[in-house]
């Protein structure tokens, strides 16, 4: 009989396609032949042993946490809570933050115009390096401008908006921003500019933050490692050499560079904390419906969660404190309790419970593995207890977000798929003609399953405060020469990669990843928490003790906006 307890994640080794058998292989699996080629790809996939599963529960199509009457106005975490000063000064290298720039303005040492102007040289220099590092796709500097002169004027005036006034602050191209159109990544969409902020922007609009344009992503954010055909690969600051992660990989490397100190970011399987993790700065994806969707492409609506990537504890705090809280325009947000930030600045884990599952913790590279197991020493030693737990099912979870992601993001392009799926990479249009074979019953056994994984988790997040695991299983690959400029497909690397992300999106559990150290190469290395519904302040909590002990090292590539 099956151990339903025991571990069940495996390394896998899939055959790696690029270059012209790639395009020779994507046309067949879409074509009359496909149908002969799928059985086997869904073997591999494991489709087909999600098939054979036999799920009892009711389906789950929304991780809802429901936490009382429904949010009957905007809100936000109130001011008084938000962090005045950096919060912990971090070892090694510093990275220019939020709190900086606001001291640097109010002090006279310099104004949003000027940093503006370095920033928008910064970007078409970073655009004409050899590689181009291809994190800012699209820059309007005229708006760049009036934004920054009407923040000088308000700085000078005494009248700051908020202590984001003037701070330069990127989007994703995944979320709506004047006066920019929103490609999702492709060659096609986004051909006129969008007439609204998405609401996580316009929260940081009306803050005051300097929206410097928008960020690449991996097309439609169907992979995750930031190589995009159409808008340039993104490449790491810690090595060039290297990818970003995705699907957010602009928003990253952007704040890895020093363009930004924070970036806003969309994660439906990992697209917040791989990115952040792979370039050696904070991610967070919150409770499911904890942003607002409003404005954000509508692209894996159960798994999708927004939020932002910040250089430090201390500006993931704030802006998630700016941009997170129930929006009447959302329902999903309705059902949170107020946020908060009480108590997210306690120097000490004195209390806190953090749950470790050996064998899906120690499932990575051995330096990550090594990394993430000296921070518990470290988690130790500021008074958290570590408690061993089990976690059934992984490769459910696994499967089962597959399905789901994919057959949301094929509904999503289908209005588009008969005249422009051959204009998607080649990964993509592979991705989607799988995708395509799915069934009906495929997709409802995957929300079947999400129930169960979300009570798995419900049971273990009963005995500790939060999960704690490496973000990815691998650091950084390095990119394949055969890969450029179309795209490849290494499913290998790929089930790596998200080996310990896609959980946070089945069950919408918050969770965070923060840097954790490096590899003797300089590559960074993330750690991963999952926490409690709404319980985001705990997680920046852990974040920021974690910042304490980690000598952050600078990027190769890093630019000096200050």
């Amino acid at each position: 009989m099956e151990n339903k307890n025991a571990y069940d994640l495996k390394s896998v080794k899939l055959p790696y396609l690029s270059g012209g058998l790639l395009k020779l292989f994507a046309a067949l699996v879409e074509g009359p032949l496909g149908g002969l080629i799928l059985p086997s790809l869904f073997e591999s996939a494991g489709i087909t042993w999600l098939r054979k599963q036999v799920i009892d529960e009711a389906p789950t199509h929304h991780p809802i946490y429901f936490s009382g009457a429904p949010a009957d106005k905007d809100s936000a975490v109130p001011e008084k809570e938000w962090p005045k000063s950096d919060s912990v000064d971090s070892t090694g290298f510093h990275f220019a933050t939020v709190v900086d720039y606001a001291k640097a303005y109010r002090d006279g040492k310099t104004t949003p115009e000027e940093v503006a102007k370095k920033l928008l040289d910064a970007i078409e220099a970073s655009n004409s390096s050899t590689p181009p590092l291809r994190a800012v796709i699209a820059v309007d500097r005229d708006d760049v401008m009036r934004q920054a002169r009407e923040s000088t004027y308000r700085i000078k005036a005494g009248k700051p908006l908020s202590i984001f006034d003037g701070v330069p602050v990127a989007v994703k191209d995944e979320l709506d921003m004047m006066p920019y159109p929103t490609t999702v990544g492709t060659s096609f969409l986004g051909k006129t500019p969008v007439k609204e902020d998405a609401a996580i922007v316009a929260r940081m609009r009306s803050a005051g933050a300097l929206l410097i344009g928008k960020t690449n992503m991996h097309e439609i954010g169907i992979n995750v490692t930031g190589l995009n055909p159409h808008h340039g690969t993104t490449r790491n600051p810690y090595n060039t050499d290297h990818f970003t992660g995705g699907s957010s990989s602009g928003s990253a490397t952007a704040v890895a560079a020093g363009l930004v100190p924070v970036a806003l970011g969309a994660d439906g399987g990992g697209s917040i904390r791989i990115p952040a993790a792979f370039c050696g700065v904070f991610g967070l994806k919150g409770t499911f419906g904890r942003f607002s969707e409003t404005g954000a492409a509508p692209l894996c609506w159960s798994v999708a969660h927004v939020g932002p990537i910040a250089a430090t504890a201390t500006d993931t705090a704030l802006a998630y404190a700016v941009t997170s809280g129930p929006d009447l325009r959302d329902p999903n947000s309705l059902h949170q309790p107020l946020p908060t930030l009480k108590s997210w600045d306690q120097l000490d884990l004195k209390g806190l419970k953090l749950g470790i599952y050996k064998p899906w913790f120690q499932h990575a590279d051995p330096e990550i593995v090594a990394a993430c197991e000296n921070m518990l020493r470290r988690f130790e030693d500021m008074g958290a207890e570590i408690r061993e737990i089990t976690i059934p099912e992984l490769e459910l979870n696994r499967v089962a977000h597959t399905v789901t992601i994919v057959a949301e993001m094929v509904q999503s392009m289908s209005y588009t798929y008969a005249e422009h799926h051959k204009e998607h990479g080649l990964d993509v249009r592979l991705n989607l003609a799988l995708g395509r074979a799915f069934n009906s019953q495929d997709y409802l056994l995957a929300q079947r399953a999400r129930t169960r994984i979300i009570n798995n988790f419900k049971s273990v997040l009963e005995q500790v405060d939060m999960v704690l695991t490496p973000t990815t299983a691998v650091v950084a690959p390095a990119i394949p020469k055969d890969a450029l400029p179309d795209g490849n497909s290494d499913l290998s690397t790929t089930i790596e990669i998200m080996r310990f992300v896609t959980a946070g999106n089945m069950t919408g559990l918050p969770a965070i990843t923060f840097p954790a150290g490096y590899t003797k190469a300089g590559l960074p290395i993330g750690m991963q928490a999952i926490g409690r519904a709404w319980d985001e302040a705990s997680l920046l909590r852990l974040a920021l003790n974690a910042e304490k002990v980690v000598e952050r090292k600078e990027p190769k590539v890093h630019y000096k906006m200050l």
